[in-house]
């Protein structure tokens, strides 16, 4: 196993395949979208795995597939096939926005995958067409629906947006009572291609734990397992769990075992950063296999401490401003 420079280990990778997506959701990215990347600059199947290889090599056995939204990259499931195949890669899971994903459950539970994130800030459909500006509802509760037919362990995440969902926060929450899901609200974060879209951030952990307590006098606090992001609760009488992820706040960094890649081969170290090494540009110049796991240990040896630091970091110069589509959710 290996460690960063502040004792944490480095068990996990957040695997971005493609910056596309076919909504167009408020805390993601401009009403009007992003520039994408051009489909040759994007990290092929091929590097892929060999990235994943390398990763494995070094002590990751958790792997998350992102995007955009994956299942808009052609041939997905013969991809995350071959990810499960990998040897020392214990668990693949997947996060989707559901709209293209039903389709593919019988087969994601045939090959093993070990869970599924659900994006759904909502439980009204027009409120759902407001945030996500695409009238796309019903697809992503058929998913829904489809996932526990097929028994996928299954996360619903919120992200929290004031005057936009939080009405929403009492029946997310309800959700837990006939389904065993984990319902977890998100701090919104500025990653959304324009930058934050409040001067402050109203809708914090403890505001939406203030909500659900009064909603559910008998929640109460659950452990959290190791390295987790979400501080976990639970409803007396409820088959599900809820989760709060202090994703702006920022409260988890000190047990972060995590990095992400993005679909263009981006190595960040911290979501918060700007990005520390090219993978694909590293992979496409000829080097070998041995200087590859060189590069990416010297990477995560030189973490920063926490999301703070990673974005002081970046100065001035380079503020965040970024969507999540591509960085990877």
């Amino acid at each position: 196993m290996l460690f960063d420079n502040h004792n944490r280990p480095i068990t996990y990778l957040r695997l971005a395949v493609t910056d596309r997506c076919n909504l167009r959701c408020f805390y993601c990215m401009p009403e009007e979208g992003i520039q994408y990347v051009a489909k040759k600059n994007l990290l092929s199947y091929e590097e892929i795995e060999r990235l994943v290889k390398a990763m494995a090599s070094l002590g990751v056995s958790k792997v998350r597939i992102t995007g955009g939204e994956p299942f808009v990259r052609t041939d997905l499931m013969k991809l995350l096939k071959a990810i499960i195949n990998i040897k020392g890669i214990d668990q693949v899971h997947l996060t989707t926005n559901g709209v293209l994903t039903r389709k593919h459950i019988p087969a994601l539970k045939a090959m093993g995958i070990a869970s599924v994130n659900l994006s759904l800030d909502t439980l009204n459909r027009e409120r759902f067409a407001a945030i996500t500006r695409r009238d796309d509802f019903d697809k992503v509760w058929a998913t829904f629906e489809s996932l526990l037919v097929h028994d996928i362990p299954v996360k619903l995440n919120a992200v929290v947006m004031d005057g936009r969902n939080t009405t929403d926060i009492p029946a997310m929450a309800a959700l837990t009572k006939d389904h065993p899901v984990s319902v977890r609200f998100i701090e919104e974060m500025p990653f959304n291609g324009d930058g934050s879209h409040y001067p402050r951030l109203v809708w914090n952990h403890t505001k939406i734990l203030q909500v659900l307590k009064e909603t559910f006098p008998n929640i109460h606090k659950k452990p959290d397992p190791a390295h987790a992001t979400a501080s976990h609760y639970a409803i007396p009488g409820h088959q599900g769990d809820i989760g709060i992820i202090a994703a702006y706040s920022r409260t988890f960094c000190g047990s972060c075992n995590r990095i992400r890649v993005t679909a263009q081969g981006e190595l960040k170290t911290c979501l918060y950063d700007h990005g520390v090494m090219s993978i694909r540009d590293a992979m496409r110049a000829g080097t070998s296999d041995e200087a590859l796991l060189d590069m990416l240990t010297h990477a995560f040896r030189h973490r920063h401490k926490d999301g703070f630091e990673a974005e002081k970091a970046r100065g001035a110069a380079l503020p965040i401003h970024e969507s999540m589509s591509t960085i990877g959710g």
